[in-house]
């Protein structure tokens, strides 16, 4: 039986951890606030938790996976769950038009 409770750990894929040191100081800390702040309950709204469940999008297969938009920043997160483990996989951090961020978060996926 899985705890609800419990914490997610967060784990990168090689990509999204040179993404993440790409950005700048001050955007790097935003996007680590936002990350824990998602792990706490990353699951899909729909389950109530703060992850917001991508599916089809600009013709990109994003099923499973999640995003988190940092509206100032102009930055989309995208993750996915791997649920028995507790795992939050970080996939792509972006600063680019949601078209971009999930046609490389599509090309991530198939990677792993």
């Amino acid at each position: 039986m899985m705890d609800k409770d419990k914490e997610y750990k967060v784990d990168y894929l090689d990509a999204a951890m040179d993404d993440l040191k790409s950005l700048d100081g001050s955007q790097r800390i935003q996007v680590l606030k936002a990350i824990n702040r998602v792990k706490a309950n990353p699951l899909p709204k729909s389950e109530g938790g703060y992850g917001q469940p991508l599916g089809n999008v600009s013709g990109s297969n994003l099923t499973g996976l999640c995003k988190i938009k940092l509206l100032k920043l102009g930055i989309r997160v995208v993750y996915k769950l791997i649920r028995e483990n507790n795992i939050m996989s970080i996939v792509v951090i972006a600063a680019r038009a949601d078209s971009q961020v999930y046609q490389i978060a599509e090309d991530r996926t198939k990677e792993t």
